[in-house]
């Protein structure tokens, strides 16, 4: 058995449970590669340096799951940013309407938020706010699809004041009223790894 070897990889767009648990099946029969964690946008990994070079695994998570390897510090903090994003407004059970974005995204990233708002614009072009508000659209969506809550619980979860704001936005992004989505549910919502 050759030498093991301890590599941590920051990966973009892995900011979903199933893409966790993929790699943590498709690593499970791999002789040679052992995962010693997968969270949201990084993997650590021990891995026998006769069997495997730094290149070929970059290359499995690239092709094999399309989850690109970051070095650049400001396109990690990018993924940081989204992960905690979605963290909040998908996995947080109703945090959202309890907790103001601003102040999750900066405490999760130990960074001031406008530091985080100017990284993130300069990087991708649109502000930290739409993209909250485009990670929320989907939420919505899928909430509506599910149709266990109504539009007033949503409403509430999602931290809107009122059921007219979250309307008013819901039809300012999608194009379309909560009845007619509801109606004809389209578009689908959008993976989360699409958004922006």
């Amino acid at each position: 058995m050759g030498e093991r070897k301890f590599l941590e990889l920051k990966l973009k767009n892995l900011i979903s449970k199933s893409g966790l648990k993929l790699i943590n099946f498709y690593f499970r029969e791999m002789e040679g590669i052992d995962i010693y964690s997968a969270r949201l946008g990084e993997v650590s990994l021990y891995y026998d340096e006769k069997k495997y070079s730094y290149n070929e695994i970059k290359m499995i998570f690239e092709e094999e799951f399309g989850f690109e390897v970051i070095h650049n510090p400001e396109l990690q903090i990018i993924e940081k940013i989204k992960i905690a994003v979605i963290e909040l407004i998908f996995f947080a059970n109703n945090m959202n309407s309890l907790i103001r974005n601003s102040d999750y995204i900066s405490q999760k990233l130990q960074l001031p938020y406008d530091k985080l708002t100017r990284i993130f614009s300069a990087i991708t072009g649109k502000t930290l706010e739409q993209y909250i508000l485009m990670v929320k659209i989907e939420k919505i969506k899928s909430l509506l699809l599910q149709e266990e809550y109504t539009v007033s619980e949503i409403s509430y979860m999602m931290g809107y004041s009122t059921v007219q704001y979250l309307s008013n936005q819901f039809k300012k992004s999608t194009g379309k009223t909560i009845s007619e989505y509801k109606k004809d549910r389209q578009p689908k919502p959008v993976p989360l790894e699409e958004i922006l």
